[in-house]
């Protein structure tokens, strides 16, 4: 007759309310009729208005476990634990949790494995519920956001695994809590670079580049995280912070030839403006920089040529014209900018005299020191992505938690492997498919044209973590 005895009990406290076995008789008759919400309010005002107790938050453990709330069990179980170091009902309870919060953790890294990732999604979310203190859990589940692209929740897990990592009592001391740490680190990192990517694809530049400002905040040593954000600068034609942030990344990656074709780039947007403020000799020089980071691309050679026609630097407008022809022997306008600046003369003459040659020469000579600068690096970054799947293949989800030595290798490699690539496949392109000559000169295999900033978006979904991947640039 649990109804009668706690209307009397009720009566029973209200007479005496300091009497507490009232009180908890009051409570054992709720918890006999099943009404645990009750029972939750009943000890929950207790806890607030009395002196709180290992027994009392051990009691509220066991009421939220009844109501399938594992959280707040959790959170009862460890202040009844911080109230009474070593208490045995505690402990024991702390650990079934824990187990069975390992339980669906296992069950969420099996699913990973198999792609399925929101049903991992499902796991680790339950694997939390059990215990929200493992700093691992919310790495796991933020590398799993992260590749859903809901990146906004992967931060969110991110900073706190990096906050509970100090802070988790079940995770190993020294330099493996070191590493959990640096994972977190490395893995927000990655996460505002992807965000920041995704930002640049839908055009939302300035966006971009606050995601990319955090990113270079927690780590100022990666220059693809400058490539990205002086690639948004220059989509807003901010050319000056773009300049900064390629010239950085070039302190950091000197060999990388991406960086020296946007380097390229910026310098003859520059060249261009101050021609058109008609400051030709700064132009001229702006080309020429241009020039020094791509001597295959046409146009810069073309655009030198008119700024030293403004200064009268006949000879060098000379020169730069047979470049122009020697790479693109159909260019009109250079044609006829040479016949009037050697008049009588014929194009097979000026193609074929000494002066010609020797430009021809040494042009070919900076072509070909390119070109083997962008085989070199195409080559280590094919030999670095080969390692990497197969590691991925053999320990997908332990190196999701470990090893950040083994990404962060391939920050670099990854922005750039694909656009060497196609930089390579364009090169043969040409040397193999020429187009007719319809001019006197020089029967050559036309160089490559300027080629523009690929679209480096990473080609592979590996568990291990999904790297860097460039913005893209469009010449």
């Amino acid at each position: 007759m649990f109804l009668e005895a706690l209307e009397s009990f009720t009566r029973a406290a209200e007479i005496r309310p300091a009497f507490q076995l009232y009180h908890m008789r009051s409570l054992a008759c709720l918890s006999a009729l099943g009404r645990y919400s009750d029972c939750l309010r009943l000890v929950g005002n207790w806890l607030k208005t009395g002196d709180p107790s290992a027994d009392l938050f051990v009691l509220s453990a066991r009421l939220h476990q009844q109501l399938n709330q594992m959280t707040l069990c959790y959170h009862d179980l460890r202040s009844a634990v911080r109230l009474k170091p070593g208490y045995p009902e505690a402990l024991v309870m702390l650990k079934r949790l824990q187990e069975s919060a390992e339980h669906y953790h296992r069950a969420a890294v099996d699913k990973e494995l198999m792609g399925e990732l929101t049903d991992a999604l499902g796991k680790i979310n339950t694997a939390l519920d059990y215990n929200p203190g493992k700093a691992r859990y919310f790495l796991f589940r933020g590398i799993l956001y992260r590749r859903l692209k809901d990146f906004t929740a992967a931060i969110e897990d991110f900073v706190l695994a990096v906050e509970l990592c100090g802070l988790d009592e079940e995770a190993p001391q020294g330099e493996m809590q070191e590493s959990l740490e640096d994972d977190a680190q490395t893995q927000l990192v990655l996460t505002f670079n992807d965000f920041a990517v995704q930002c640049f694809s839908k055009g939302l530049y300035r966006e971009a580049v606050v995601l990319l400002n955090k990113a270079v905040e927690k780590q100022k040593d990666k220059s693809v995280l400058f490539i990205n954000r002086g690639d948004c600068f220059f989509k807003q034609c901010e050319w000056m912070f773009a300049l900064a942030d390629y010239q950085l990344a070039e302190e950091m990656d000197p060999d990388n030839t991406d960086i020296w074709l946007r380097l390229a780039v910026i310098h003859n947007a520059l060249g261009l403006h101050r021609f058109n403020d008609k400051k030709y000799q700064e132009a001229a020089d702006l080309f020429s920089v241009a020039i020094k980071y791509n001597p295959t691309a046409v146009r810069y050679y073309e655009n030198r040529a008119k700024a030293y026609s403004k200064t009268d630097k006949l000879e060098e407008v000379k020169q730069d014209a047979i470049r122009v022809l020697i790479l693109d022997p159909t260019n009109d306008q250079v044609v006829a900018l040479l016949l009037r600046l050697l008049p009588g003369c014929c194009l097979s003459d000026i193609m074929s005299c000494a002066t010609a040659q020797s430009v021809k020469k040494q042009l070919m000579a900076k072509i070909q020191a390119f070109k083997l600068a962008v085989s070199k690096v195409s080559r280590l970054d094919k030999w670095a992505l080969i390692k990497n799947d197969s590691q991925s293949q053999t320990g997908s989800h332990t190196s999701l938690v470990s090893g950040p030595e083994q990404k962060m290798k391939l920050f670099k490699v990854d922005c750039i492997v694909k656009s060497k690539q196609q930089l390579n496949e364009s090169v043969k392109k040409a040397l193999h498919q020429r187009r007719p000559l319809h001019r006197d000169g020089p029967r050559l295999a036309p160089v490559p044209r300027e080629r523009k900033h690929p679209d480096t978006q990473d080609p592979l979904l590996a568990t291990v973590s999904r790297k860097f991947k460039g913005l893209g640039l469009n010449c």
